[in-house]
């Protein structure tokens, strides 16, 4: 009984995107028949040019303005799985689903057009809607990427990024520049420098792989389009305010980012005092193929080395586990444990590499000291993944795309005796731990339907869930629509 409902949900989710669809396709066909009159100003318009990534919209070629946006919605479901025991962070083991939705405006304008010193102002308006399963918790990897950890936030807009980008030129060789949200300039010089400046989100930049950092288009894991190691700077809904500054030369660029912690674990606040909190990154890029002569030279490979240090006012697992055993409070606390001047740093890598014209394969390590709490992004200690795409060209759909990935997470021997104990973090807590590394398979299809519109179904088969071999596996089911403008 419960197996068919939960199919009938799925279904009705599904007929509901595609009516979503239905209405974002004719809202555009009227908006761009309103929109594409003759102007009145005698100016020429900026001529349009469509993307190698469609969007409903075609976007402006040589103009000195951006606007774009994106529509997210994802159902997700997971079935009953096997649970002798849960606790207040549990993913729930009855068969739940939940809808989120996310909607982002883009904006930029160059201020300076000058390629050697061009200077963007950047702007972006979102709103987060919906609930992820169990609240976003139970998973380290959590299966969807868009939910916010904290949903009494609401869906009200609210200000995602405000960027000043300045770009400073060392060549007059120019080379192409894909226009988008974060860059608006059509050509850059070769060798340059660049700064972003305001409130971002470090992903932007940093980590970045291009067959798995796109959950709009890609992989939903947490921990797949992101390293879940990296305890990256930022709020609930993951952005901060700091500074980027990029190098950026031929075959190579290197990249330093000083950000904004929050004052408490996985809190929306964040601590504007520099002295006592901040997180620092750094990162390494080379482009050059992975397998030198071994495959042509245009197969591109790139490889990333970042390593981050973090303060903040963090606990120790290993003292709240010792004031528990002696005596104080019914389980282990954190917070109790938490002091300012505390660091945790870690290291990460990050490779992709083209095999064909239509198979790509990537892979990420990481590592922190895995002794302070998880205090930003997600509880991992230790990670590793690997994984592909294949191109939908060889069926005459170029925009298609079919995915692959293994990730596979731990945590420190101190991390775990927390959670055995019965301790909480800001997203695991079973009230005991018959711990176990968190393995991760997820696989989707993304389909391209029209113009900016895509369809994706999502496969997410999560053993051992929260490091607990005691708990499931269970099998999570997503249904994506996707809407680029």
């Amino acid at each position: 009984m419960t197996r068919n409902l939960n199919r009938s949900r799925l279904l009705a989710g599904t007929c509901a995107m595609w009516l979503s669809a239905s209405f974002f396709s004719a809202a555009q066909t009227q908006f761009a028949t309103e929109t594409t009159q003759p102007s009145q100003i005698d100016a020429p318009a900026p001529a349009a040019v469509q993307t190698d990534s469609p969007t409903m919209f075609p976007h402006w070629e040589h103009s000195r303005f951006f606007i774009g946006g994106q529509a997210n919605i994802i159902f997700q479901a997971h079935g009953p799985f096997h649970s002798p025991y849960e606790g207040v962070n549990s993913l729930l083991p009855r068969g739940e689903y939940k809808t989120s939705l996310l909607g982002t405006l883009y904006l930029g304008a160059q201020v300076i057009t000058d390629p050697k010193f061009a200077l963007d102002a950047l702007f972006d308006l979102e709103s987060a809607g919906g609930r992820g399963d169990s609240e976003a918790l139970g998973l380290a990897g959590f299966t969807n990427l868009d939910v916010v950890r904290n949903p009494n936030l609401g869906s009200t807009p609210y200000m995602a990024r405000a960027q000043l980008h300045q770009t400073i030129g060392f060549t007059n060789k120019l080379v192409e520049n894909s226009q988008t949200q974060f860059s608006v300039a059509n050509e850059v010089p070769e060798r340059r420098l660049e700064f972003h400046v305001g409130k971002m989100s470090l992903p932007d930049f940093l980590d970045i792989n291009s067959i798995g950092s796109d959950s709009h288009l890609q992989f939903m894991n947490w921990t797949v389009d992101n390293n879940g190691a990296w305890d990256y700077a930022a709020d609930t809904r993951g952005y901060t305010y700091g500074i980027v500054s990029e190098y950026d030369d031929k075959v190579w660029s290197a990249r330093y980012a000083l950000a904004l912690m929050p004052t408490v674990a996985n809190g929306i606040d964040l601590d504007w005092a520099l002295r006592r909190a901040s997180g620092q990154n750094w990162e390494f890029e080379l482009r050059k193929p992975l397998l030198g002569r071994l495959l042509p030279p245009e197969r591109k490979g790139t490889i990333r080395v970042l390593s981050y240090v973090n303060h903040a006012h963090m606990g120790l697992y290993r003292d709240s586990n010792k004031a528990f055993l002696a005596g104080e409070g019914t389980r282990p606390v954190i917070q109790n444990s938490e002091r300012f001047g505390a660091v945790k740093y870690g290291f990460t890598f990050n490779a992709e590499q083209e095999l064909t014209e239509d198979v790509r394969v990537f892979g990420r390590l990481g590592w922190n000291e895995g002794q302070h709490e998880s205090f930003a992004y997600t509880e991992v200690d230790q990670t590793v993944e690997f994984g592909g795409d294949y191109s939908g060209r060889r069926w005459s759909r170029p925009n298609d795309k079919l995915g692959l990935v293994f990730v596979s997470n731990a945590i420190k021997k101190d991390h775990q005796a927390y959670l055995k104990l019965g301790g909480l973090g800001f997203l695991l807590g079973d009230g005991k731990l018959n711990y176990a590394r968190e393995d991760i398979l997820e696989s989707y299809y993304n389909l391209h339907t029209w113009r900016g519109i895509y369809y994706a179904l999502d496969l997410q088969f999560i053993e051992h869930p929260g490091y607990n071999q005691d708990r499931g596996p269970v099998l999570v089911e997503s249904v994506r629509m996707h809407v680029d403008f």
